[in-house]
């Protein structure tokens, strides 16, 4: 297993293993931003870092950072050009202040990706009332996604209940939304992330009932636990993507661990970015480091070079 120790040395391995065979060298490579950007241009994904990959930075005593400087911050220090969000980190979804977000993405180049909704309630309440305010508080998020250029808002499949009721609300609700977001040209897209979410088969069925060529998925590489409870259920990392990713509107690559040679510890990237590809899926992987040995910024550098390094050995 990687530590904060060992990183750098890896680290400098990778770039070189990345850049090999290529008309940049290893050394300027790991030191020019354009030569980095030109590598990644060389992939068939654009590479976008998803904010929880920082989330200790934004939030409790620990915190460093506004959510505001989250563009500038992924830019200057990961040469990483695109976002993803978390509306908790948000201060509320005012339309001045999205409008001031926009404006610094602007300025420094930075493309707005998508937006991830955690905090506006249950879509698969079983209690109707609270149900469809919850689908109404996800409207003020639609329409922050559609200023800032997002193509989609992730949502989640919340609610107790059975299987089969807790995919009959979500699906009425996801209709609702799907439908009020497709007027601002704005996708909905449900993460395998917990419960029966997590159960692919699952998750396919109540997309798919939808009707709504723009409500899809957000394969997760980390989230295909169905119980979280020692010895619980799991569905099948591998399988789980195969059938998510013909729905798939992103992709979150989740990371937590590395060995010496950069290589995630709990998962095969080369396999797992072959099944997205073989998808026929071109858009943006989001980098989600969740990993505690390396610190976030190391976790995210090394969840990028391993995307690099794995997604060039597929062209």
């Amino acid at each position: 297993m990687q530590n904060r120790r060992t990183f750098m040395k890896s680290a400098a391995l990778a770039a070189a293993a990345i850049s090999a065979g290529q008309v940049v060298n290893a050394k300027d490579s790991g030191s020019n931003p354009l030569a980095q950007e030109q590598e990644a241009r060389e992939l068939f994904f654009d590479i976008s870092l998803a904010q929880w990959s920082l989330n200790r930075k934004f939030r409790g005593k620990e915190k460093e950072m506004e959510n505001l400087d989250f563009p500038a911050y992924t830019k200057d220090n990961f040469d990483i050009h695109a976002v993803e969000y978390v509306d908790q980190f948000f201060p509320s979804a005012d339309k001045e202040y999205i409008k001031g977000l926009l404006k610094r993405t602007e300025d420094i180049g930075v493309k707005n990706v998508l937006l991830m909704i955690d905090t506006a309630g249950a879509l698969g309440d079983q209690d109707e009332e609270k149900r469809k305010l919850a689908v109404e508080k996800h409207y003020q998020w639609v329409e922050a996604a559609e200023i800032l250029g997002c193509h989609s808002i992730r949502v989640n499949a919340r609610g107790r209940g059975s299987d089969l009721d807790v995919a009959h609300s979500t699906t009425k609700s996801l209709i609702t939304l799907s439908q009020f977001a497709a007027d601002y040209g704005i996708s909905v897209i449900v993460e395998n992330h917990g419960g029966p979410s997590s159960r692919a088969s699952w998750l396919t069925s109540v997309i798919r009932n939808t009707g709504m060529v723009n409500c899809g998925v957000l394969p997760d590489f980390g989230n295909f636990i169905i119980d979280r409870k020692p010895g619980g259920e799991k569905y099948d990392l591998y399988q789980g993507m195969k059938e998510l990713m013909p729905l798939a509107k992103g992709v979150s690559a989740k990371s937590h661990d590395f060995d010496e040679e950069g290589n995630e510890t709990t998962k095969d990237f080369y396999r797992l970015l072959k099944i997205v590809k073989d998808s026929g899926f071109r858009g943006y992987i989001g980098i989600e480091y969740e990993g505690r040995e390396l610190s976030q910024d190391e976790g995210i550098i090394a969840t990028k070079n391993l995307l690099i390094k794995a997604g060039k050995s597929l062209m």
